[in-house]
């Protein structure tokens, strides 16, 4: 089985609550295991920045899904969850993006894994690093935990921006608490 870490973000309704479904819906996916989920970050939207604020997360699954088949699987828990996709960027009830798949680079039409952004955005690389530390950039070559250290180090004031909402996700199974490129 794979492993890939799925990115979680929402910034519209209930996101705590949209966030707890799409997690529990991560854990009953076919050939799927959800195997740790991160703690939430509240964050200052990027892009359009007329909207909400996020809170962002991270997941981690074992799974037998292929990489488009996993990313069929969160558009249409994202669509269950009510996600329209009208804007780039624009506000959004959930969002479930591929970060990485086990060590593959992948270019596909409508998936790019790893995550094209993902070393730039600390509400990507925080969560991450949280729950793996260790798991390596497959183009970059460094651990998410390098990556958030040097993201950190280019923005002013190492820690604008972000603020820690919920603390406890670690090693979490099941899918009861709580955003690969493509979907999102």
């Amino acid at each position: 089985m794979a492993r890939a870490f799925i990115g979680i973000g929402s910034n519209l309704g209930d996101r705590r609550a949209t966030i707890a479904a799409a997690v529990a819906q991560l854990g009953e996916l076919p050939a799927t295991e959800l195997v740790r989920v991160s703690s939430l970050i509240e964050t200052d939207p990027v892009g359009v920045t007329e909207q909400g604020k996020f809170l962002n997360g991270a997941a981690e699954v074992r799974t037998a899904l292929e990489p488009v088949e996993l990313l069929a699987a969160l558009r249409r828990i994202e669509d269950g969850l009510g996600r329209v996709r009208t804007e780039r960027w624009g506000p959004r009830p959930i969002d479930l993006d591929i970060l990485l798949y086990d060590n593959r680079v992948i270019r596909a039409p409508g998936l790019r894994v790893p995550h094209p952004r993902m070393t730039e955005r600390e509400f990507v690389l925080a969560p991450l690093a949280e729950i793996a530390p260790d798991v390596v950039h497959p183009v970059a070559a460094r651990t998410a935990a390098e990556l958030l250290a040097a993201q950190r180090g280019r923005q002013e004031g190492g820690r604008a921006g972000r603020t820690p909402v919920h603390r406890g996700g670690g090693a979490h199974r099941g899918g009861e608490d709580e955003p690969g490129a493509g979907a999102g």
